[in-house]
């Protein structure tokens, strides 16, 4: 899809230019973006995304009226998390009827690099603009000799991604930014992956969780956060996940600096709810009235 419309930069802190400079962008694209942001207004959300492994149980047992209650709580755009064994025109159709589009969707990292093929072509036959890998198991993590296996495997998938016409990008959870080697796998899958053709989706909750700062992300890797995960998380020590809004994250400044840095999809999600369609509707009327 085409994202000529995305926002317009937001208003960023003294804080987050001092971080820009910091991580060494100073005379980059970003800084003039900065500093001019200083002076807009800041605007509401203009849509609302929707990780569906939120609502999975309550798909497992009414997939059309899931989608219809989402929508209903103002849900413009959905991330999918698997397809429930209907086809890419079924999931097109519904997705019509209720004004919803399907910019992102999570696929689990093929056992060969002969499984991306069918992970495009679904992906196009959906209609979805970009492929995330959202999780990976510990023979890629631990060391760096794993984390750069883990880099390699998905310079290939982006790569496969672009030649059929999609972005491509990677998913965190907590783990990524644990010491290993003198540095984190986090780092070395930032540097040592492809910037044109691995993009972040930046789950806030989980680098809020890991002790890490969003905005010093956004800064630290501009333009390269292309869409985030939204959901809260409970005082320390714990940080419990809630419905956004229930917790402790500023997700105003997060957004504002996130879409002043390139953020072109903010995508809701629990990955427990205890109702996964009230939690839905908690966390879009708090995002709404941003």
């Amino acid at each position: 899809m085409s994202h000529a419309d995305a926002p317009s930069p937001l208003p960023l802190s003294r804080r987050t230019l001092l971080q820009a400079l910091a991580a060494g962008v100073a005379g980059s694209a970003l800084l003039p973006r900065l500093a001019a942001a200083d002076a807009a207004p800041r605007a509401r959300l203009d849509r609302l995304g929707l990780q569906l492994y939120t609502v999975r149980a309550a798909l497992a047992k009414d997939l059309e009226g899931t989608i219809a209650a989402v929508a209903a709580a103002g849900i413009t755009e959905l991330e999918f998390a698997g397809y429930y064994n209907k086809d890419a025109a079924w999931w097109r159709a519904l997705m019509a009827r209720h004004g919803l589009t399907a910019p992102a969707t999570h696929e689990a990292l093929p056992v060969t690099d002969e499984g991306w093929g069918a992970i495009v072509d679904r992906a196009n036959a959906m209609g979805h603009a970009m492929v995330i890998v959202p999780y990976v198991g510990n023979e890629y993590r631990g060391s760096r000799a794993a984390w750069q296996r883990l880099a390699a495997r998905l310079n290939t998938g982006a790569q496969r991604a672009k030649a059929a016409g999609l972005r491509f990008g990677y998913h965190n959870h907590d783990f990524e930014f644990a010491p290993v080697d003198g540095t984190t796998g986090f780092e070395i899958l930032t540097t040592e992956t492809d910037p044109k053709l691995v993009a972040l989706e930046l789950d806030l909750y989980w680098a809020v969780k890991a002790g890490q700062d969003p905005l010093a992300i956004f800064a630290r890797w501009p333009g390269r956060v292309h869409c985030c995960h939204v959901k809260d998380a409970g005082p320390a020590p714990a940080r419990e996940m809630r419905d956004v809004g229930a917790g402790t994250i500023d997700f105003r400044t997060i957004l504002a600096r996130g879409r002043a840095a390139g953020l072109q999809h903010w995508f809701i999600e629990h990955d427990n709810p205890a109702d996964p369609i009230a939690s839905v509707r908690a966390s879009a009327a708090y995002l709404k009235a941003l």
